[in-house]
């Protein structure tokens, strides 16, 4: 008995810091800070949003793919397939060619190579970074392991260090913004829709549930149980890095203008509280994490775009195709990458949202397709709108329409409306 509950405790350990590894990226470093020096006084607010979107979403995204099956497309028994595909397809193209790959050659150039070498060409590094990724992304060499076994234990390490010795010698004292406690929530809410956590989560929780199941937790229950378990780990971990981080950046003193980006402000951080040397060693560790993110995410795409097309689009064409996206995109800079990608995400984020929660609350009693799939739309017609605003188009009579709903002020004016149609539907159905 001893040893199986010691061998319960090593695989919810291991797999715990496996799904904080897969959960944070080294462009996630990158938002905490700049949430903390928009709210100031009201960090913890702003913190209570980002833990929503970016942290209890994503673990409840892996929860949810344990109850269904063992991987996303197994919710085509409560969805439509097709849904389920189409979901899957634009959850792979965000966390793939069109943001998250291209966040990864802007961030490590803004971080690790523009402050040393102010004159190099972005276009060139673009090129030199995303053509490293592709080959090793093709030859599958163990550089990758190599580096992702050391430099993400490393990341860790100096995140550590910055945050505790940010958290007991600040640079400056907080100060108060014009933001107040709602808008904080929002701001940390929205914020975390750039993490793609939950995108990424219910697309990757097939790879811990099998690591569960290979531990030999093979039934529902125990890989529901283990699953659980290991998110908690993995919840606390992120919840003190980047509650440590959005604190940082509210006692950062950073002056916040027109100029200010996020990668300058982490940059700022990281000489003020570790030096000279410190700044390096983030700025090393962050690029070597986002070229090993950069190789895994080429991967995943083209392994998913050669079995989507049945082998109409081979490998090796498609980890050719997304680097080339890639490439174009990642010459943009950060900020601009995460302007273009919120009209994206504002759409999808929710959706996703949506069918986590009903499936964990509602699919032990609701076991046909029709109120989710009603749910959805519901959720998908709001978030079109929001998209629509994000883009001023001249539609001013749904946005004031949208802006009484319930909980309209916290962007979760979705909430009700698409779960009295889940309700309503259900009730029918039954009938």
């Amino acid at each position: 008995m001893k040893h199986l509950s010691k061998h319960k405790w090593t695989t919810v350990t291991t797999v715990g810091f496996a799904l904080f590894a897969m959960f944070f990226g080294a462009g996630n470093l990158i938002f905490p800070p700049f949430i903390g020096i928009k709210v100031g006084y009201e960090w913890h607010w702003a913190l209570i949003g980002l833990f929503i979107t970016a942290i209890l979403a994503p673990f409840l995204g892996v929860l949810m793919v344990s109850k269904v099956g063992k991987q996303f497309t197994d919710l085509g028994l409560l969805l439509h397939p097709t849904l389920v595909k189409l979901l899957t397809l634009l959850i792979i193209l965000c966390i793939g060619p069109l943001v998250a790959l291209p966040r990864t050659g802007a961030t490590t150039f803004e971080i690790g190579i523009h402050p040393l070498l102010p004159d190099f060409s972005p276009i060139w590094f673009s090129i030199l970074f995303f053509g490293t990724a592709l080959i090793l992304s093709i030859s599958k060499t163990k550089i990758v392991d190599i580096i992702g076994r050391f430099l993400t234990p490393f990341l860790l390490f100096v995140l550590f260090l910055l945050i505790i010795f940010g958290v007991l010698y600040p640079t400056a004292a907080i100060e108060a913004t014009q933001m107040m406690a709602t808008e904080s929530f929002v701001l940390g809410f929205t914020e975390g829709y750039q993490t793609m956590d939950v995108l990424a989560s219910v697309i990757f929780a097939s790879i811990i549930i099998a690591a569960v199941v290979n531990k030999g937790f093979t039934s529902p229950a125990e890989r529901t149980k283990m699953t659980l378990l290991s998110g908690i780990v993995s919840t606390l971990c992120l919840l003190f890095i980047y509650g440590g981080l959005i604190y940082l950046g509210a006692t950062s003193g950073y002056p916040l203008n027109e100029e200010s980006t996020r990668t300058k402000l982490l940059l700022h951080i990281s000489h003020s509280v570790l030096g000279h040397w410190g700044t390096m060693a983030v700025a090393v560790a962050i690029g070597f994490a986002c070229l090993t993110t950069a190789i895994a995410l080429i991967s995943a795409v083209s392994s998913f775009f050669e079995e989507f097309t049945k082998g109409r689009l081979p490998y090796k064409v498609g980890a050719v195709l997304c680097t080339l996206i890639a490439v174009v995109l990642s010459v943009n800079s950060v900020d601009s990458i995460i302007a273009y990608a919120v009209h994206i995400l504002v759409f999808i984020y929710p959706i996703v949202f949506t069918i986590i929660l009903y499936v964990l609350v509602f699919s032990n009693w609701v076991r046909t397709p029709a109120p989710y799939i009603a749910s959805v739309l519901m959720t998908a017609l709001l978030s079109l709108i929001d998209t629509c605003n994000n883009l001023k188009l001249p539609l001013g009579g749904l946005y004031e329409l949208k802006k009484q709903l319930p909980l309209a002020a916290y962007d979760l004016e979705w909430v009700l409306p698409s779960l009295v149609v889940f309700l309503a539907v259900a009730v029918l159905k039954r009938r």
